[in-house]
């Protein structure tokens, strides 16, 4: 494989990190075109520093003059604000790793597919609100969208994309994040920092939060709508305690094909990272006979309405799964700070698009509008039952 020039937005996160991890250890095969944050200037500078990269920016303009600090003599151009991002996104590297998190990650992912090459997508907001109009981009521009997610990446490893006709089925597994066992009465009393610590997964708190109410898998239903020729009522999930089984997928003649691995997310970053070849990564080898056994359920629609909103929002189309996550960021943001309770996240993603219901977004300027105005529905929903 020829080295790749790389560019990592949201260098700082979980998905940054390991990517950044699973490239220094391969120098030979991989450079950095450009890094960015939002407002971690040490960890960008960090890791401006010991991969060489050729630019690095921070999304808080307010931010500029302590990254030019933290990088004075280095000879790496750095750059601050939106669009600064942006602009690294379209930079022309040879792989770009979209893992901004968030509908912030919309634009700088539509600059990468606009300038084609390999783009690997961890930011799964973009498909959720902008489907279609992400998806004809990268067609577009001949770009290639890779599924970084783990359950999406089996998908993809498992996936027959030159007949889809003969795949009845695709499975997205769930761990059921820390409350899978806990009664509603139970969950009514949950605090932020019991949400955030997922049992399997090491990730940030808004996605923590995310898998403890099962919206995480109904997002991801969604992306997986817009990444592989199905119909909707053809994707679905089921719990898996574990998190060694990512994804199934069930052909038409009864065989059903599943990824297996460690709850790492370097594997399926190093699967899209080198694609179509494969690196070694560090990753713990998995062991079945230690397991010993693999625990599957069905998910509970009364303890974990998220999922029902979000599988409806999928069947529905148009600009519902861009309401469905506005209002979720909203509530979550809200939940984190103290604001509602945990229950009350799908409760008030629900009042949303209840009130809310727009003509289907025809590109990024509407999608961008129906979010903000999702947003303020939720805020004002939320105000006014405070009151």
């Amino acid at each position: 494989m020829e080295q790749r020039s790389v560019t990592i937005l949201g260098a700082t996160g979980s998905i940054g990190t390991s990517t950044l991890d699973l490239i220094e250890r391969n120098p030979d095969r991989f450079r950095i075109e450009a890094l960015t944050a939002q407002r971690d200037v040490a960890g960008l500078a960090d890791a401006a520093r010991r991969t060489d990269a050729k630019l690095a920016v921070i999304g808080d303009p307010g931010l500029y003059n302590d990254l030019k600090a933290a990088l004075a003599g280095t000879g790496i151009d750095i750059a601050a604000g939106p669009d600064a991002i942006v602009e690294a996104a379209g930079t022309g590297a040879d792989w770009t790793m979209a893992a901004i998190v968030g509908t912030a990650g919309l634009r700088p992912v539509m600059a990468a597919l606009k300038r084609g090459g390999i783009l690997g997508l961890a930011n799964k907001e973009s498909l959720v609100s902008a489907g279609s109009v992400v998806t004809e981009a990268a067609r577009a521009s001949g770009a290639t969208m890779l599924p970084v997610d783990s359950e999406h990446n089996a998908v993809f490893q498992c996936f027959d994309q030159a007949a889809p006709r003969n795949i009845r089925k695709v499975t997205l597994t769930a761990s059921g994040g820390p409350f899978r066992d806990w009664s509603v009465e139970a969950m009514r009393a949950v605090t932020p920092a019991q949400a955030v610590k997922h049992p399997n997964w090491s990730m940030g708190a808004k996605i923590s939060v995310d898998s403890a109410t099962l919206m995480n898998k109904g997002l991801e239903l969604i992306e997986a709508f817009h990444l592989f020729p199905l119909e909707s009522h053809q994707f679905d999930a089921i719990i898996h305690p574990q998190s060694v089984v990512h994804a199934l997928v069930e052909y038409i003649d009864g065989s059903v094909l599943a990824q297996l691995g460690s709850p790492d997310m370097r594997t399926p970053i190093a699967h899209c990272l080198a694609w179509p070849e494969r690196i070694d990564t560090p990753c713990k080898t998995l062991d079945l006979a230690a397991l010993s056994r693999l625990d599957f359920a069905a998910p509970d629609p009364v303890r974990f309405p998220a999922l029902t909103l979000a599988m409806a929002a999928l069947a529905a189309g148009g600009a519902r799964p861009a309401i469905l996550n506005a209002a979720n960021e909203v509530a979550v943001a809200a939940f984190l700070a103290g604001q509602i309770g945990f229950l009350d996240i799908a409760a008030t993603v629900n009042r949303t698009l209840d009130h809310y219901d727009p003509a289907a977004p025809a590109d990024i300027e509407s999608v961008l509008a129906i979010d903000a105005e999702a947003r303020a529905i939720t805020r004002s929903t939320m105000k006014a039952l405070a009151a």
